[in-house]
């Protein structure tokens, strides 16, 4: 089901203090390499966080309301041919909602609220 209302981006603490800093969150490696910051939905981020962030600490889960990137925001076809949040531009951090850290299980993959409150 696609839910317009929230996304999400899973990043390093040390990402996210960097972008705190600078006033801009211009990506990982991968966002840079693809042209767009990458995002999910809470119904895609437990796959996000096995597939892309398995062994990884110190990462943090931003939460951002859709509305507010609505310009530079389109919903893509990606893993499986989900529509998947695809930001084309940067990010600015003060439109974050809620920062939260996440804990790896005992496979090394983040544990994400099954439903992440969004504020």
């Amino acid at each position: 089901m696609l839910d317009r209302g929230f996304v999400f981006k899973i990043c390093s603490r040390q990402a996210w203090d960097a972008a705190l800093a600078e006033g801009v969150y211009a990506g990982s490696s991968d966002d840079r390499r693809d042209g767009f910051i990458h995002l999910s939905q809470a119904a895609q981020l437990q796959g996000t966080a096995a597939k892309h962030f398995l062994g990884q600490t110190d990462l943090l889960l931003v939460t951002f309301a859709a509305a507010d990137l609505d310009g530079a925001l389109r919903w893509e076809p990606s893993r499986g041919g989900a529509l998947f949040p695809h930001l084309y531009g940067t990010l600015d951090p003060k439109l974050a909602r809620a920062v939260r850290p996440l804990q790896l299980d005992g496979a090394g993959v983040p544990i994400v609220p099954a439903e992440p409150d969004p504020c």
